[in-house]
């Protein structure tokens, strides 16, 4: 037997684990062997075993949870990102004479929430793991309906001075802080619930959610930039859509009250609390499961680049800098979310099918090229070819959006998976999503040329596609059988095996 850590990737030889199609820890990234050495696609297990299968109905009602909850999350937290690049900018901070600059400013307040999240993902990781993904989630939809209620009732610049940007960093901070500890206990609700062969398909629901928010988010301000003037949407109008979510947060909880945690996570917390040697939490993922951490951090990164140039960055470089209409602008953004909603669970149920890893890749390559295209293509100001550069960006990323809940999951066995997916998908936002739209505005600011923020999102792509170069296929894998080579670990820590 094994004495090596499952996630260190220094199993001695001849390690006494299982190796057959569907086990999860040799075909995790973070569960031994070569990094650099992949393993065929494992085939898939016909099932969850008695703890993890769920009937389709009961595993529909898991999904619709998760997403109601996932939808208002998202839907704040992008109706903040779209009002940096259109009010805050003029609202919250004095003015310069340049345009550029109150949106700079803008967007660092926006990056203080993806620095909030990973302190999310830790907090909620850890209580989360200990107590139930179900309670954490609950606490997370209340924090950041309050925290968006309140941005709507700011007072602005002119009105307060400083003090406007102040409140509005605080509140961003709690927002960002919740929606951290949100996405994590969200996907692995369905990953835990779901069967092996089809759990690429299930979790990728999730993150449908994610453009379902934007959709909504895109739909509201664009009503109101329609119905009202400049003047007055400038003024009041853009604060109906922050107090519009204490409607929609009441709804989210209350169906996120109708679901339990799955079966097999309430098996691992009954020994965790029997046994004190089974401990949770950072120190603990990151001891025994480095590589997986460090692995998954490397398959954000250009994902999350790519999302916050595509709905972010691409904004304002149509408004700012090509003149382009707020509301055509607006109608292109929500015609792309409902196709990028309708495809992700696609591409979710392609890495069921194909394996995680190639589907992953071609999502890394294809948007590398898309970032030298798509520039050239908001440049004509033709609608149809905006429309057409918006719309492929969101349909690569879906490729590699859509593998991460299940892959991620199958990385880390259930008593530290909320802290290690949370960890792979929260941290890396601080140094790409965070950063992307400021980057990318510096860089066309110094150079004039697009073609900076191309080689940039390039850049980022070639590090991800490294991340699936060393990545196991972990396409089908038991969950349960993650866990079981987990508690052998232990066992034979202890001296007992």
């Amino acid at each position: 037997m094994s004495t090596a850590a499952p996630g260190n990737g220094s199993a001695a030889p001849g390690a006494g684990r299982p190796t057959g199609p569907g086990h999860g820890g040799p075909t995790g990234p973070g569960h031994g062997g070569p990094a650099s050495s992949p393993a065929a696609p494992a085939t898939p297990a016909p099932g969850n075993g008695p703890h993890t299968s769920a009937t389709s109905r009961g595993l529909r009602r898991v999904v619709a949870a998760s997403m109601a909850g996932t939808v208002v999350e998202w839907y704040e937290f992008f109706l903040y990102a779209t009002a940096a690049t259109l009010v805050f900018g003029h609202q919250f901070f004095p003015d310069t004479g340049s345009d550029a600059d109150g949106i700079i400013k803008a967007f660092i307040t926006y990056a203080v929430g993806f620095v909030a999240r990973p302190l999310g993902g830790i907090v909620f990781g850890h209580f989360g793991d200990k107590h139930g993904r179900k309670h954490l989630l609950q606490i997370a939809i209340i924090l950041v309906g309050v925290s968006t209620f309140l941005m709507g009732c700011l007072p602005t610049f002119h009105q307060i001075g400083y003090a406007a940007p102040v409140l509005l960093v605080a509140l961003r901070f709690l927002q960002g802080f919740a929606v951290g500890g949100e996405w994590g206990g969200a996907v692995l609700l369905v990953a835990e619930h779901a069967p092996n062969r089809e759990r690429g398909f299930w979790a990728s629901w999730p993150q449908s959610a994610v453009p379902l928010g934007n959709l909504l988010a895109t739909i509201v301000l664009l009503i109101l930039s329609k119905t009202l003037s400049t003047g007055q949407f400038d003024s009041w109008g853009w604060r109906v859509g922050f107090w519009l979510s204490a409607l929609i947060v009441a709804v989210g909880y209350y169906i996120r009250t109708k679901v339990e945690d799955a079966p097999i996570f309430k098996e691992v917390q009954e020994e965790v609390e029997e046994s004190k040697a089974q401990s949770f939490g950072v120190g603990e993922v990151f001891r025994r499961y480095p590589r997986g951490v460090f692995t998954a951090m490397g398959l954000r990164f250009a994902e999350n680049i790519a999302y916050y140039i595509i709905v972010t960055f691409s904004i304002t470089y149509l408004k700012t800098f090509l003149k382009m209409d707020t509301s055509a602008i607006l109608l292109w953004m929500l015609i792309a979310h409902v196709i990028h909603f309708c495809t992700v669970p696609m591409w979710g149920r392609a890495s069921d099918r194909f394996g995680r890893r190639p589907v992953y890749a071609a999502g890394a390559v294809l948007m590398a090229a898309w970032g030298f295209a798509a520039f050239p293509m908001f440049d004509t100001k033709n609608p149809f070819v905006i429309l057409l550069a918006i719309i492929l960006g969101l349909l690569i990323h879906g490729l590699m959006y859509a593998p991460q809940p299940a892959l991620m999951a199958e990385m880390f066995p259930t008593r530290m998976r909320y802290s290690g997916v949370s960890l792979g998908y929260q941290v890396t936002s601080i140094v790409a999503g965070s950063l992307a739209p400021i980057i990318s505005l510096e860089l066309l600011k110094r150079t004039g040329a697009p073609v900076s923020v191309s080689i940039y999102l390039a850049i980022a792509c070639a590090i991800t596609f490294v991340s699936v170069l060393v990545l196991r296929e972990t396409r089908g894998a038991d969950l349960e059988k993650i866990d079981d080579e987990d508690r052998e670990r232990l066992l034979a820590e202890k001296g007992t095996v």
